[in-house]
């Protein structure tokens, strides 16, 4: 080999390693917070009613894992794309050690923004308690890197919540308690007490150094099996309130994500509009390649196969990629995966002021 070559040879060798440390500079981590629709496998390891460690959910990710779904969830296939591991369910005993290094889900069905909701399934861990697990991943990280080296790594790292569903579905629309919850609590001061709530707990996260964090909006509710199925009087259309509720909120959150980022210095706070990519998607779902997207793939009973939850009896469509929706209440991985790529590689009517790759890329 002649000196020219050995030297390109070194120079190439140089340029590859700045490539890859500025890469794992920009993306270190990715940390999850949310409720079943990016639940990992948390649930699994709790007293609760709410879980789906069992057939046929899984049944495309190769087994049953706790995913509220046939494959992978909307931050799996996030995390794939951008170069991670599967991010693994906090309370799993297997995530320990370096691999907390990439990253920890803290995500449960049933969770929500308010510490009340989800309690008609029993366990569940809330957005609190969710901070909390947090804020004992950072201390771990802290002990094992340094504090410089530990907030340099949540600094760069991706956070996304994906929370509020659950404060709709099961708090002020639960039945029994819901009809008694909307006499007493008008639509707007409920709305008003979860975005306080939120805007809480958002900071905290800040504070406990998150800078770059994916906020997603509630999705078009009334619009899944389980809400078209104890709303007969909608006929083929989704069901207005809850859907209303989810814009309400959406709203205000919306606004919240822009007050944050210009009060808290640093923060790069985006608001994933998951809503208006998801109602796109029904509205408009043979484009998208699909069949249905009003009823359940693991059906139940009922006209749209919503009224009881998937599970061992169920009947199971044959070609879950034509199905929108997986269960009464979670998407397909097919759905998700457009999802996905919306809020990777979004337009600002999508996923504002910058989607998932940008974010990533910036500094």
């Amino acid at each position: 080999m002649d000196n020219l070559s050995y030297y390109m040879l070194v120079i190439l060798g140089v340029v590859l390693h700045n490539l890859m440390f500025c890469l794992a500079e920009n993306v270190t981590a990715n940390f999850v917070f949310g409720d079943s629709l990016v639940d990992v496998g948390n649930n699994n390891y709790i007293p609760s009613l709410s879980k789906a460690n069992f057939y046929p959910n899984g049944i495309d990710f190769g087994r049953p894992t706790g995913r509220y779904t046939n494959g992978r969830t909307i931050v799996d296939i996030i995390g794939q794309e951008m170069g991670f591991n599967f991010t693994p369910p906090y309370l799993a005993p297997t995530t320990s050690g370096p691999i907390v290094l990439q990253g920890v889900n803290y995500a449960s069905g049933g969770g929500g923004i308010l510490n009340g909701t989800g309690k008609i399934f029993g366990g569940r861990i809330n957005m609190d308690a969710q901070l909390d697990n947090f804020a004992n991943t950072k201390q771990y990280i802290i002990t094992r890197l340094g504090e410089a080296a530990a907030m340099k790594l949540l600094e760069n790292a991706l956070f996304s919540v994906t929370m509020g569903s659950n404060d709709f579905l099961n708090n002020y629309l639960t039945p029994v308690l819901s009809t008694a919850k909307q006499l007493t609590v008008p639509p707007k001061k409920f709305v008003g007490a979860v975005i306080f709530k939120y805007k809480i707990q958002l900071t905290r996260l800040y504070n406990m150094g998150a800078r770059k964090i994916v906020v997603v909006n509630v999705g078009p509710i009334g619009c899944i099996p389980y809400q078209r199925e104890i709303n007969p009087s909608s006929g083929d259309k989704c069901v207005d309130f809850p859907n209303g509720l989810a814009q309400l909120f959406n709203n205000q959150l919306r606004s919240l994500v822009t007050q944050l980022n210009s009060k808290l210095v640093g923060s790069k706070f985006v608001y994933a509009d998951v809503y208006e990519i998801v109602q796109d998607i029904i509205q408009n779902y043979s484009s998208y390649g699909f069949e249905s997207a009003n009823s359940a793939c693991c059906s139940g009973g009922g006209r749209f196969g919503g009224i009881i939850p998937c599970g061992p009896s169920s009947k199971i469509c044959e070609d879950r990629s034509k199905y929108v929706f997986w269960d009464p209440y979670h998407p397909t991985d097919a759905a998700n995966m457009v999802v996905a790529k919306r809020l990777l590689d979004g337009k600002s009517a999508e996923i504002w002021p910058m989607n998932v790759r940008q974010l990533l890329a910036s500094s």
